[in-house]
């Protein structure tokens, strides 16, 4: 597989007025990105990783290249004054020198609190892979209008996606085996290293318990009483452990359109896994894929574009419910109903298309050749409704 990233051209074309944040979840591949893909775009480049001694020295005596170069901050953030260490580094050079920071996800825990650098950075999630930037369909959006799709077919693509997911190692190497061991190296890094490293977490094992709980939990509102019951645990200590993995991109939660037309319910989001290929039930992992692609749609067009572009679920008091909502300034754009196998069309879609006049609608199948219109709904396969995203 030849790797290139959907954020290439759009990293190149801010680095020429401010610096870049990358985060993402472990192992997507930001320091690939950096160093690997967009550096050798570039006349030069040097690369420092905090976690190397030499490079640790370097940084702190600002010892940089002569020429103008890009630099590339790894793992910087580690240090506890990172943050005035990059401003002091791109205030004084920042006519020499492009700046991309990379690292774990905490660089979007500690972007949020009293960011000294505010308005010096454009900010990044790197997502996994997705249908589209594998086959590097480089489509053109205009919010509020109706997507776009190919006319080609991707099946391959989108069966190796479902089964391997989107991350990098696992997707490139197409081995069940190489899955499994690659799951359990991934996680037991994220819970042992990496969030040991920054949150005062005393109850390691049951933060562990919960995470191996989770996948479970995929495409079905989430209660934290249930989960509460399940570890034996508090709701505070459930609450603030389901933050700090979503702080670090193991989990995302998409939340309930509020709506006084349809009577929404306003609590109870829904939980999904960056990595999809976690997720034992099929019909939870496919959704969950879904979920992943739109999500990574809405972070491209907010991030890159500026647009104010949000991702919701549908829910009312009498259990009418649409898997996703897309929306734009609280505009109507798109709603899409997930459906493993069945083409009948939901009634659910149908009721809210009608009462909150949503313009388009998609109900997306895992079935490979659909695509017709049922009652001014689409139904369509998900290798091609997925090809007009990102």
């Amino acid at each position: 597989m030849n790797i290139q990233r959907y954020l290439t051209v759009n990293i190149l074309a801010d680095l020429k007025e401010k610096m870049v944040f990358l985060g993402g979840a472990r192992q997507v591949g930001k320091t690939t990105l950096a160093k690997e893909i967009v550096a050798k775009k570039v006349d030069n480049s040097a690369y420092f990783n905090w976690d190397y001694k030499p490079d640790r020295k370097k940084i702190m005596a600002y010892e940089f290249p002569g020429e103008n170069s890009l630099l590339i901050f790894d793992e910087i953030h580690k240090y506890k004054k990172w943050k005035n260490l990059v401003k002091g580094i791109y205030d004084t050079n920042k006519n020499k020198y492009s700046i991309i920071v990379t690292g774990s996800a905490r660089l979007n825990i500690y972007r949020k609190s009293g960011d000294s650098l505010q308005g010096r950075y454009h900010y990044y999630t790197l997502h996994p892979f997705s249908l589209a930037e594998l086959e590097k369909l480089n489509n053109k959006f205009t919010p509020l209008n109706e997507l776009t799709f190919s006319q080609k077919k991707y099946s391959t693509t989108f069966e190796s996606l479902y089964k391997f997911g989107g991350f990098p190692e696992p997707l490139t190497r197409q081995s069940e085996r190489n899955l499994r061991r690659w799951h359990n190296e991934k996680l037991e890094r994220l819970f042992r290293e990496d969030i040991r490293d920054i949150e005062n977490i005393r109850d390691i094992s049951n933060l562990k318990l919960l995470g191996d709980l989770l996948p479970s939990k995929v495409a079905s509102r989430l209660s934290i009483n249930s989960i509460r019951e399940d570890l034996e645990v508090s709701h505070r200590a459930i609450t603030s452990w389901l933050n700090i993995l979503e702080s670090f991109y193991y989990h995302f939660r998409i939340y309930p359109f509020n709506s006084r037309i349809i009577r929404s319910i306003k609590k109870e989001p829904k939980l999904y896994l960056f990595d999809w290929s976690e997720v034992e039930d099929e019909g939870a992992r496919f959704e969950n894929l879904v979920a992943s692609h739109l999500l990574k749609f809405v972070n491209y067009l907010k991030e890159y574009e500026g647009y104010n572009i949000n991702l919701f679920y549908l829910r009312n008091v009498d259990k009418k419910e649409v898997d996703f909502l897309i929306t734009k300034d609280d505009k109507m754009w798109f709603a899409v109903e997930v459906k493993l196998s069945n083409t009948s069309l939901s009634k659910h879609i149908l009721y809210f298309k009608e009462k909150l006049g949503i313009p388009f609608t998609y109900q997306v199948v895992k079935n490979s050749g659909i695509d017709e219109m049922k009652n001014g709904v689409r139904v369509i396969s998900a290798e091609k409704f997925l090809s007009g995203l990102v």
